[in-house]
Formats: C-alpha cells, sequence, structure tokens
C-alpha cells in the first residue's frame, strides 16, 4: 500500500476514527488518574501517559491475535482492573513535599498505562484490522492520535472539576469494563455458555449483567473506603 494511493489515506483515517472511538474510557482512566495532582504535573501526567499508552498499544496491536487467545488473560486482566477502578475512588492523601508529588506524578502515569495495556486487548483488534497488516500505517495513524487522546484526557479533567460526581462515574465504567472482560475469557468459555442457559439469557445479556456487578463493586468498595477515612479521621 502505497502512501500516495486514496486507499492509504483512507485507511489511515479508518485508523484514527476507530482509535479515537475506543479512547473514550482510556481517557476517562488518564482524567482520574491525573485529578490530584498539581496542574503542571497534570499536564505531565496526560502528555507522558498518552503518549506511552498509544506506544503499548501498537506493541500490543501487532501481537493481538495470540495475546487474545490466551487463557485466563482476560480474567486476570479483569482482575486488575477492578483494582484500579476502586484505587481511583480512594480517598486523596495530603502532600508530604516535593518528593511526594513526585512519587504521585509517577503513580498516575503507571496507573494510566496499566490501565491502558489491560483495557487495549480488545480495542487492538479493530485498530489492526483497519491497518490491513501494514505496520507503517497502523504506526503511523496512532501516532496522529496522540494529541486527540491528549485534548480528550484534558477536556474531561476541566468536567471533572466542575463536576466530581464524573469521578465515580468512571470508576462505574472500569467495573463494568472489568466484569466484561471477565466473561469474555477463552478459558471461560463453557462456564458462561452454561451459566447463560441456567440463567435462560444469551452470553451477551449475561456480560452485561456481570459488567453492572463489576460497577457495583467498585463503586461499593470506593464508598467504603471513602466511610472509613471520614471515620478515621473525625
Amino acid at each position: 500500500m502505497d502512501v500516495g494511493t486514496t486507499h492509504f489515506w483512507l485507511a489511515l483515517l479508518e485508523i484514527i476514527w476507530v482509535n479515537i472511538l475506543l479512547s473514550g474510557d482510556n481517557a476517562v482512566v488518564i482524567a482520574l488518574a491525573a485529578r490530584t495532582l498539581p496542574a503542571k504535573q497534570q499536564r505531565t501526567a496526560i502528555a507522558l501517559g498518552s503518549t506511552g499508552a498509544i506506544v503499548l498499544r501498537i506493541i500490543l496491536t501487532i501481537v493481538a491475535a495470540k495475546l487474545l487467545l490466551l487463557p485466563w488473560l482476560k480474567l486476570i486482566g479483569g482482575l486488575l482492573l477492578l483494582y484500579i477502578g476502586i484505587s481511583l475512588l480512594l480517598p486523596e492523601k495530603e502532600d508530604d513535599g516535593p518528593a511526594k508529588e513526585y512519587n504521585s506524578l509517577w503513580s498516575a502515569i503507571r496507573t494510566i498505562l496499566l490501565a491502558d495495556l489491560v483495557m487495549s486487548l480488545d480495542n487492538v483488534v479493530a485498530v489492526a484490522a483497519a491497518a490491513h497488516g501494514n505496520l507503517v500505517l497502523l504506526i503511523f495513524g496512532l501516532a496522529i492520535s496522540i494529541p486527540l487522546v491528549i485534548f480528550g484526557s484534558t477536556l474531561l479533567l476541566k468536567v471533572i472539576e466542575r463536576l466530581p460526581i464524573i469521578v465515580w462515574l468512571g470508576g462505574a465504567l472500569l467495573g463494568y469494563i472489568a466484569g466484561e472482560m471477565l466473561v469474555s475469557d477463552p478459558a471461560l468459555v463453557d462456564t458462561v455458555a452454561a451459566m447463560s442457559q441456567s440463567f435462560h439469557t444469551s452470553v451477551h445479556h449475561l456480560a452485561i449483567a456481570v459488567g453492572v456487578i463489576g460497577a457495583l463493586i467498585v463503586l461499593a468498595a470506593g464508598k467504603l473506603a471513602r466511610t472509613r477515612a471520614r471515620t478515621a479521621n473525625a
């Protein structure tokens, strides 16, 4: 596929568009992880986190087909995402000086990269399909998407400042995604099929139900942690 052809540019636009559509949940994680940092560090965390996330997505896309077939990978990823969702709802701790702020910055970046790594397992399949096996096209398309992801995260961060409830909705979203990942693990195909038959429902509806349960777990754990923190400080 030559760079000068119409097919190349159409495929490039397709990759950018698909990546934007699939990066909504990633923008939520980036904004939530960076919200407690000072304004200057927020920009650094968003820029480094978004860039690192895109690089990870390129690597994942190259080996996506094999990764998605590994048993238990999605199960582990789902549990990890539940943990991340809960940790983002934990009450904020007081800063202990510059060293604490530095550690918080890199902690936020690690959270962004880890969450994006987990959530991109499914997303990269669509991106890889749009690239039609062209590695140059893939890297170029995702690289162009970096400023778009950064813009989305920055915009969401401003919304969070005005509407704190977005933090809880974001945590619930991560819990929901985690629940869906658990159900879609290749190692649990037979178990999930048997459960769907027992409840007289489809696998799709069962995945939605487990996703809702995951969202409720994150919200309940976050609420409990904040209640305990208020009680301890009273």
